[in-house]
């Protein structure tokens, strides 16, 4: 027995010898000192390993069933052998993934670089009444697969580490603009996606809107499968939105097209639904509409939004929603009624009366009817509209509007079908600060703009000047 402990010893060391030449030998792409124990053992260290917070720590390596290296970080202050933070070997990657919190789920570097992040805007930015600060995340893609270079487990860490931003005392309100999920699994799996994304953003501290996308509805595994449905009819809203409703913070005309909307001293801050899309099966259960590719607000949607403006005297209105309504030569962006949307906008800047009609050739479903009055309506203004759904930084200004396009906090790898160029540009990797992306807005109307900070696949700072009364 003791020879077999002493000839394992030293095969461990061969073995760990041999991972550390190898990582040695692509150094630049090192995230931390502890990549370098990669022999069995117990090991102590701390603030020159670059451990969290300094602290001191015992570093256990060990090997998993299947020959894989792990570390696990356990504070030496106490007699606990619970690790604290842990990490798996990737041979892909050829070192260590990132320490990962067991108890947050998030790695304690992206904590300390959020950290930096927020004490950086924190010095740009005004405090005091109408400067309202507004979080933003967009397209995590959630997907059941522990990928390193694409959609998978990754959405899920990146919310709940977005979430870390609720305890930095930055934001008023945040919100997440959709594709929470890549849809792309089966429907028991998606909908417990959706759960542990809607847990893992829901906060006792900032309030939030939770707005959906595109991908939400679970319709990238029906087609995939040629399967009946495998969402029952209003899924993600049952998930998603009765704790989102519940928040004293939001008020809403009713509770079943996620409109609502956030007030803050002059500004008020309203969510949309670009993937209004009625639920409608065949005769083998599929659905007629693939809310993935079919993108559309409807008239029931579009009167609650009528009659949140009419009481909007006195309000900076900003409108949030997934999918932008129109292009930037003012086109219809949605296949149903985007660019309907974006004249009834602008009726209410010029305090217009009228009625909105669709087009015979319009199917039923989407047909509009709504009367509008924004005549008795006083100093207000529908200064912004923010989006996501395209997967780039973007903005243009149409009627007077400023409409900002979000990147997508998903990993898009370079070497992807459906990675686009403006991320194939940004060469993003796992554990890379270009892994994830998201947002701090300031909405200034003393200084009438608007100031995008963004972190991770994101620039750092995007400046937009606001056409509005002086406060």
């Amino acid at each position: 027995m003791d020879l077999f402990k002493y000839t394992k010893r030293i095969i461990d060391k061969v073995v760990g010898a041999s991972k550390l030449h190898a990582v040695q030998k692509n150094a630049g792409e090192l995230l931390d000192p502890m990549q370098k124990y990669l022999t069995v053992g117990e090991y102590h260290v701390d603030a020159r390993d670059a451990t969290p917070d300094g602290r001191p720590f015992t570093l256990t390596v060990y090997q998993d069933d299947q020959g894989i290296l792990h570390q696990a970080l356990s504070p030496e202050s106490t007699d606990s052998l619970a690790a604290e933070y842990d990490r798996k070997f990737v041979p892909e990657l050829n070192r260590f993934k990132a320490f990962r919190s067991r108890k947050t789920g998030r790695r304690y570097v992206v904590e300390d670089y959020l950290a930096r992040f927020v004490s950086d805007v924190k010095k740009e930015i005004r405090e005091g009444d109408d400067s309202v600060n507004i979080g933003v995340i967009t397209d995590t893609h959630f997907k059941n697969v522990d990928s390193l270079d694409f959609y998978g487990w990754n959405g899920l860490m990146h919310v709940k580490e977005f979430s870390y931003l609720d305890q930095l005392d930055i934001l008023d309100l945040k919100c997440h603009l959709g594709d929470w999920i890549d849809g792309s699994d089966a429907g028991l799996i998606s909908e417990s996606e959706l759960m542990k994304l809607r847990d893992s953003f829901k906060s006792s501290k900032v309030p939030y809107l939770m707005i959906k996308g595109n991908h939400d509805e679970n319709d990238k595994f029906d087609e995939h499968h040629d399967l009946k449905a495998s969402f029952p009819e209003r899924e993600f809203e049952k998930i998603m939105w009765p704790e989102m409703y519940r928040q004293r913070e939001l008020g809403y005309v009713s509770r079943q097209h996620g409109v609502a909307w956030f007030d803050q001293g002059h500004v008020r801050v309203i969510s949309l639904n670009t993937s209004d899309i009625p639920y409608i099966l065949d005769e083998k259960g599929q659905k007629k509409y693939d809310a993935k590719l079919t993108l559309g607000v409807r008239e029931d949607q579009v009167q609650e939004l009528i009659e949140i403006l009419q009481q909007s005297s006195g309000k900076q209105v900003i409108l949030l929603s997934h999918a932008n309504p129109i292009n930037r030569k003012g086109g219809n962006a949605l296949k149903y009624n985007g660019r309907s949307l974006h004249e009834l906008l602008v009726a209410f800047n010029q305090k217009k009366k009228g009625r909105m009609h669709s087009s015979k050739d319009v199917l039923a479903e989407f047909r509009l009817s709504n009367d509008f009055d924004f005549t008795e309506v006083k100093d207000a203004r529908i200064i912004a509209y923010f989006c996501g759904h395209r997967h780039v930084e973007d903005q243009y200004r149409i009627n007077g509007i400023q409409y900002v396009l979000f990147n997508c906090s998903a990993l898009m790898g370079p070497n992807h079908q459906l990675t686009n160029k403006y991320n194939k540009n940004l060469n993003r990797k796992m554990d890379h600060q270009n892994e994830f992306a998201g947002y701090v807005v300031n909405v200034d109307l003393l200084r009438r703009r608007i100031k995008v900070f963004g972190y991770g696949a994101a620039t750092r700072r995007r400046i937009f000047w606001l056409f509005v009364k002086s406060y």
